[in-house]
């Protein structure tokens, strides 16, 4: 339990850094963005796939399928809908709605799971999903006040990135379900070698996404800079960042979470990803966090520990 906790707040400390991406390049179509991080995450992981080649050889088809699949959503679409609702709503608003995925999945994991594994009593779960909530409501209150007493703000564009936040959570409510099954039914195969072969398994995904943006935005008469922009150097800078400690190390310290917690306990884990987002966007806004953000996020931790303590159960039992 400890270390897989451990793990968890890796991963979540590395992906905490997607919520800064967007607002460092605010120029940057968000659909570039997150082909341009899927490249480079890509290109990181064909050197690490030549190390553990013997053992990628021995996954299926069908894990390669699931493989495309985590990648084509948990990645590309994922982060796609992340840097669009940043543009659009900034970095606190998406960050909060986003950090409902500890709720949402809880939720799945005990709805899908309840007759297959070990889960969370619905009772004693409750207390702690209730405290998560409210700190997630103190914290959009904060944002929601600036809003208003913001005579500049754009009240659609903001609808407009918290309904794509949202997207963002669909995604991610079902890439740990799935990714988390998928290493349960496969004990012996390494959590290393298979947040690799999600890596090789993105880089056609983002090569097509890339190619097809570029042409897009040609025939559509978008004089943008392609390939890497403005500031080729800082995109590339970034998602080179990003790519190494967001996805392959971050995937593979949630796999190794995900291997030693419950699908339910993990998911309250991501919590972290939100605490780190919302640290690194308020250091990126040089602002002191509101009494009523400290709070928030103090809620969001209670939430986190109460969880941790709450005892899973096998199916039948009282």
């Amino acid at each position: 339990m400890a270390l897989g906790t451990l793990f968890a707040l890796a991963a979540g400390l590395m992906w905490g850094l997607i919520f800064v991406g967007p607002l460092l390049l605010p120029e940057y179509p968000a659909a570039l963005q997150s082909v341009g991080r899927y490249l480079a995450f890509g290109l990181i992981a064909l050197p690490l796939a030549w190390f553990d080649r013997a053992a990628l050889r021995e996954l299926t088809r069908a894990d390669w399928l699931v493989a495309l699949k985590l990648a084509a959503i948990g990645n590309l679409l994922y982060y796609l809908c992340v840097a669009s609702a940043i543009q659009r709503a900034g970095g606190p608003l998406p960050t909060m709605i986003i950090g409902t995925l500890p709720v949402t999945i809880a939720v799945s994991a005990n709805l899908s799971s309840a007759q297959r594994e070990a889960r969370l009593p619905w009772i004693r779960l409750a207390p702690a999903l209730v405290l998560i909530v409210i700190g997630m409501a103190f914290v959009n209150n904060v944002e929601i006040a600036a809003l208003r007493t913001d005579a500049g703000a754009d009240l659609a564009r903001y609808a407009q990135g918290a309904a794509i936040a949202f997207g963002a959570v669909a995604c991610w409510t079902w890439y740990p379900l799935r990714n988390a099954a998928w290493l349960r039914e496969h004990p012996g195969r390494s959590p290393r070698v298979w947040a690799t072969a999600q890596g090789v398994a993105t880089l056609p995904l983002a090569l097509i996404g890339y190619g097809l943006l570029w042409a897009g935005l040609r025939l559509s008469g978008n004089d943008f800079a392609m390939p890497a922009g403005p500031r080729p150097w800082m995109f590339i800078g970034l998602m080179a960042t990003i790519g190494l400690f967001a996805s392959w190390l971050g995937t593979l310290c949630w796999n190794e979470a995900s291997r030693r917690l419950s699908t339910t306990v993990a998911g309250q884990l991501i919590v972290f990803e939100t605490l780190a987002g919302l640290t690194y966007s308020f250091i990126q806004r040089h602002k002191i966090p509101q009494v009523q953000v400290v709070i928030g996020i103090a809620l969001l931790i209670a939430g986190v520990i109460l969880a941790l303590r709450v005892k899973p159960q096998r199916p039948g039992t009282p």
